[in-house]
């Protein structure tokens, strides 16, 4: 698919089939993360695999929606915020690293016909809990990944001329 096609074409998908996402495709979408550019590349990010059948009512602590835990599997991408490159200023950029490696994974997810839904409005405190994140470790965004059950709805986005500066602000 054509980049510009890509990225019009991926929406934030709330409703799964529970078809199987092949492994080829789980492992496609794993390997557009690691080849995420990163400050310093300094890879400072982990992805947590987890299969929900079975788990939904522990999964739904973390973000309480039905669709949250429809999909065969759910992603969560963690930093290491040690890890990390940090600015002169002291600017830590997990977080900004852990994001540009989620997009990439969420472009190739809807490349193969996948379906994600960016969550961060999750319970930090049950994801860490759920998932035995040790110290140091910070969950940072979740999605579901599997094959879509609704349809986009139209985008609603600004005017390029609202989000663009030139020179200055």
């Amino acid at each position: 698919m054509e980049f510009a096609e890509l990225i019009k074409k991926r929406y934030s998908v709330r409703a799964y089939k529970a078809d199987a996402v092949e492994e080829d495709k789980l492992q496609q979408v794993l390997e557009a993360a690691r080849l995420a550019p990163t400050a310093s590349n300094r890879q400072p990010f982990r992805i947590i695999v987890i299969h929900t059948a079975g788990r939904e009512a522990e999964l739904r602590r973390i973000y309480d929606r039905g669709w949250f835990v429809q999909a065969p599997l759910l992603l969560c991408a963690c930093g290491i915020p040690a890890q990390a490159w940090s600015r002169s200023d002291g600017k830590n950029y997990n977080d900004v690293d852990v994001s540009i490696a989620m997009d990439h994974l969420i472009l190739a997810a809807t490349d193969l016909g996948l379906g994600t839904c960016w969550v961060a409005a999750f319970n930090p405190a049950a994801a860490r809990q759920v998932l035995g994140l040790p110290d140091g470790v910070e969950p940072v965004a979740f999605t579901p990944l599997g094959y879509p059950a609704d349809q986009p709805r139209p985008k609603e986005r600004k005017a390029l001329s609202e989000l663009v500066r030139y020179e200055k602000w």
